[in-house]
């Protein structure tokens, strides 16, 4: 059996959905995805998956498509011509079945952004009062300044798994 045998064999293949009416995507490998819903994760594993592949090509494509339930959905499409990029997507889901990170630095970045939103929007004051009393240990305020500003809604500092939670 040959690499790409062995490559083709281990990942897989698009195919056509129950009640399907939307393109076909015959030929191409499923990579992985995201959708209107999807956690801070999810989002961080599709861009580090997305960059490792080297991008949007003639042969790795971002599929957009609507989706009943979730809104939208986009998909990493790899045509079965592709190795180099079939051997990329082969190691991320090793690497993904080991540990669910691609890359650590921007999940937490998106982590954070994502509480900071939640923090700012979801919570008034009051509640961001109640939730530094209640979860006192998440925080650390070098200044009056900085409790005040966090407080506003301006920042979370605390831990943003925890929010999100």
């Amino acid at each position: 059996m040959t690499n790409l045998q062995s490559l083709h064999e281990s990942l897989t293949r698009w195919e056509v959905p129950d009640s399907w009416f939307g393109q076909h995507w015959h030929g191409w490998f499923v990579g992985l995805g995201q959708h209107r819903d999807s956690d801070a994760l999810d989002r961080s594993n599709f861009r580090a998956a997305l960059e490792a592949l080297g991008g949007e090509s003639e042969t790795v494509q971002v599929v957009r498509e609507g989706h009943w339930a979730v809104g939208w959905i986009e998909w990493i499409a790899i045509h079965e011509s592709d190795e180099r990029a079939l051997s990329i997507q082969y190691e991320i889901e090793g690497s993904l079945a080991d540990y669910p990170v691609l890359n650590e630095s921007d999940w937490c970045e998106e982590e954070a952004e994502e509480a900071n939103e939640v923090w700012a929007n979801c919570y008034d004051e009051k509640e961001r009062i109640d939730y530094v009393r209640k979860y006192s240990d998440q925080f650390y305020f070098a200044s009056w300044s900085d409790l005040r500003n966090v407080i506003r809604g301006e920042y979370f500092n605390g831990y943003a798994s925890e929010l999100l939670a």
